[in-house]
């Protein structure tokens, strides 16, 4: 191929290939959020149509590198937390909203169910103001479905920090562990045959 048909021809390919990428790149969106056991809200997230990858961490407290020890002795005050990476044109980020107060208890003090203390708080940690502004709105309606106060923080996400290896999937990895079939198995159940999400086709 002759010099002046290379300069045509590379050109044109990286064009063809450039605004492909670029539209896969900005499919995916993050969001935030804790409701007790990051091990239970992992799982309920991960089968959700629409949601790519859900990392379990800890946020919304001031130490730097928080390790598991350290959030259950309570010396961070951050919360065990998961980050949520899906398809916004397969699944809203409201819709994601709405499923979080279907996967825990909100208005629960001090805890998710018989695990308490401050790091299994109810927590959405919004990256900007559009977030926000949707769970603000989220928590409003939720309220009208509960008897009891919703007691979930809505705060800046300041930094997200990946939990140990050990905890990634815990509950795909260790179905017959007595958390993950007497707590979580069940939920999930109940989950597939009432959340809205989950009816999608």
């Amino acid at each position: 191929m002759k010099p002046i048909a290379w300069l045509i021809f590379v050109p044109a390919l990286l064009a063809a290939f450039s605004p492909m990428s670029s539209a896969a790149e900005s499919k995916t969106a993050s969001l935030v959020l804790g409701g007790g056991c990051f091990w239970c809200t992992e799982a309920t997230y991960e089968i959700v149509p629409g949601v790519k990858a859900v990392v379990s961490g800890y946020a919304g407290g001031k130490e730097p590198n928080p390790t598991y020890k350290d959030i259950t002795a309570q010396r961070t005050g951050h919360a065990e937390v998961i980050r949520i990476d899906y398809d916004p044109a397969v699944v809203s980020l409201e819709a994601l909203l709405d499923y979080f107060w279907q996967v825990h208890n909100p208005t629960q003090v001090g805890g998710q169910g018989t695990d308490h203390g401050p790091h299994y708080r109810s927590i959405i940690l919004y990256a900007d103001e559009a977030q926000k502004t949707a769970a603000m709105k989220s928590r409003v309606l939720a309220s009208q479905e509960f008897r009891d106060p919703i007691t979930t923080e809505i705060v800046p996400l300041v930094k997200f920090w990946p939990a140990e290896d050990y905890h990634q999937d815990y509950f795909a990895k260790n179905p017959q562990a007595g958390y993950c079939s007497f707590v979580i198995a069940p939920k999930i159940k109940k989950l597939k045959s009432q959340a809205p999400v989950l009816q999608k086709k």
